[in-house]
């Protein structure tokens, strides 16, 4: 198994963490024994660092590894979070740890509303270096970027968006596009 594998299946745990999420609160709350939600997303973004790294020595390698590993460990911030929410007893204690965390900006900004979507545009970035062998790919992945930043109304945005990545990367990986040979 090589990285790429790894980092396509990393993104299939991103889409099966927001599958569980888009169940709502109380389902994850109540799941048992772990947050399944949160250690699929977890799983998913460390899945993801082997390849994240290992991207061709090109341009836009250079300014998108910075910006996903950034995203990478925001999510990470994120998901240690969610599992403190997830270990309160109830929705009163919930909403108490909510209150306050939400009241410190150098906690709120890089874990919960700003942070994740540098992964989104660290990938972008990354898939940018295969524009000219892979245009479907790469279109694909700007289509995903967009929907994270403008399509907030979409339910469950985020599910597609990954989706629409791993679909994205597959072509780039995994699918040679030959355009017109002579």
């Amino acid at each position: 198994m090589n990285y790429k594998t790894l980092f396509i299946i990393g993104i299939l745990f991103e889409i099966l963490g927001q599958l569980l999420l888009a169940k709502g609160n109380d389902f994850v709350y109540a799941l048992k024994p772990i947050d399944f939600a949160h250690w699929s997303l977890l799983l998913g973004v460390v899945f993801m660092i082997p390849q994240v790294v290992n991207f061709p020595s090109k341009i836009f390698s250079y300014i998108g590894i910075p910006i996903a590993v950034i995203g990478i460990v925001c999510i990470i911030g994120m998901c240690t979070l969610d599992f403190i929410w997830w270990s309160y007893p109830n929705q009163e204690m919930r909403n108490e740890f909510a209150a306050h965390i939400s009241k410190v900006p150098s906690i709120w900004t890089p874990f919960i509303t700003t942070g994740p979507s540098f992964l989104n545009v660290g990938l972008l970035l990354l898939a940018l270096n295969y524009f000219k062998e892979n245009k479907l790919g790469v279109s694909l992945i700007m289509l995903a970027t967009l929907i994270v930043f403008f399509g907030k109304f979409i339910p469950h945005r985020l599910i597609y968006v990954y989706l629409i990545t791993a679909i994205g990367f597959g072509f780039i990986f995994y699918k040679k596009i030959k355009i017109n040979e002579k």
